[in-house]
């Protein structure tokens, strides 16, 4: 059932897919605000993080939600709704960026909901124009998500300012900024999504025989395989490094910055934004050609290293800037590999609602990892030892990075009747 036309045009799918999926990546941006808050309103640095967490907690949440909704209702709407709510958390946080609970609820909850109800569909909806390049499309949709601090971060630093006396007018004013962006951007490029006629496929492309995605499981019975909570882990161990490094990452450049002068904090975000698109393109095609357990075993040792060899030891701006980058991009690969392992083991019709439920392990882990690693660099400075502080955080990470590959070799597909017949 291949269309010539559509065969040709499934590209622009994949294009409004990139755009709507940068404009979402401003959550990966939060950082930037995090000293200028602190400045404002001498908050520490687990308050400073707290919308952050909680705007995880939440885009998880949404992706469950939102899964299962555009399954049934198809993506154009779940992702406008999505647009909708991301500009008005905008608009709250805007309203209320005083208050560690004000910015919670409206760029943590609502905000972040709303990242989770848009961030889904883009995703589920390449997966079934481009079953033939499962890995590299799903990269490149949620390469823009990676890179988005590209673009936000040095627009952010640009409306916040770097005067301190102004805060209290800049950080309100660039919320509603914002959200003007987000209701006009996200809203807009989701009214030209669209989903392949069921049983649609490229001209001259015959899945393979005998691998699980040939059989479509849904929700209940992929929950009932062992696979899945593998899965799990891997997912939320993995993205650990990434995570804690974006969270932590400005307020390490900016500290640096100023004693070296190199760049600013916001132009770093930008660089290792870059290095985060990359390693979700780049490793969801390693995974279509070399497999995906090989590339989760990269994608660690990749983590190791950038944890033990730069952040760990880093006493300058290039050191610290090439272990974030390095992080960034084992991390991205994560965020491609997982949607195309949903689709290979449970089938790509259910692949928004089994992929959402999986994606909690995301939201899990960016909702504690960063929290408690935070805590541990807050009692480190009370004690006057903060570089002991980030040698502890960036060891342990790179533990977790190596349980991580342990539990990723141990994967394996779902075997299915049909697949014994």
């Amino acid at each position: 059932m291949a269309s010539g036309v559509e065969t040709g045009g499934r590209a622009r799918y994949a294009a409004a897919a990139v755009f709507m999926q940068i404009l979402l990546g401003v959550i990966y941006s939060w950082s930037v605000f995090r000293g200028p808050l602190e400045q404002w309103q001498g908050w520490s640095k687990a308050q400073s993080i707290a919308p952050y967490r909680y705007s995880i907690l939440a885009f998880a949440v949404g992706m469950i939600l939102a899964g299962f909704w555009q399954d049934r209702k198809g993506p154009r709407l779940v992702a406008s709704v999505g647009g909708f709510l991301l500009g008005t958390g905008c608009l709250v946080a805007g309203m209320f960026s005083s208050t560690v609970a004000g910015l919670v609820t409206g760029y943590g909850l609502i905000a972040g909901f709303g990242v989770g109800c848009a961030y889904v569909t883009p995703i589920a909806m390449c997966i079934k124009w481009f079953p033939d390049k499962r890995g590299m499309i799903v990269g490149l949709a949620v390469m823009g998500f990676g890179v988005g601090p590209l673009l936000f971060g040095p627009l952010l630093e640009v409306l916040l300012g770097s005067d301190p006396a102004q805060y209290g007018t800049t950080i309100p004013r660039t919320f509603l900024i914002l959200a003007a962006i987000f209701y006009v951007g996200v809203i807009g490029s989701a009214q030209m999504y669209k989903i392949p006629p069921v049983g649609w496929k490229p001209a001259g492309w015959n899945p393979a025989k005998g691998k699980g995605a040939a059989v479509d499981l849904p929700p209940r019975q992929a929950l009932g395989t062992w696979q899945f909570y593998g899965l799990w882990v891997v997912y939320f161990l993995g993205t650990s490094v990434g995570l804690t490094a974006i969270g932590e990452a400005t307020p390490l450049l900016r500290e640096m910055a100023q004693s070296t002068a190199v760049m600013s904090a916001g132009t770093a975000l930008g660089v290792m934004a870059i290095f985060n698109g990359l390693g979700r393109l780049g490793w969801g095609s390693v995974s279509d050609r070399l497999g995906r357990r090989p590339a989760i075993v990269g994608m660690c040792a990749v983590s190791v290293f950038a944890c033990l060899a730069f952040l760990r030891v880093a006493t300058g701006f290039y050191p610290l800037l090439i272990g974030l980058c390095l992080a960034a991009f084992a991390y991205g690969g994560y965020l491609a590999l997982m949607p195309s392992m949903t689709a290979d083991y449970y089938g790509p019709q259910n692949v928004g609602a089994n992929y959402g439920l999986l994606f909690t392990a995301w939201g899990a882990c960016g909702f504690i990892v960063p929290g408690y690693f935070a805590s541990i660099m807050d009692r480190a400075k009370e004690a006057g030892q903060l570089a002991a502080g980030y040698q502890e955080v960036y060891f342990k990470l790179a533990l977790l990075a190596f349980v991580t590959a342990l539990v990723g070799l141990i994967l394996r597909p779902p075997v299915h009747k049909e697949d014994l017949s």
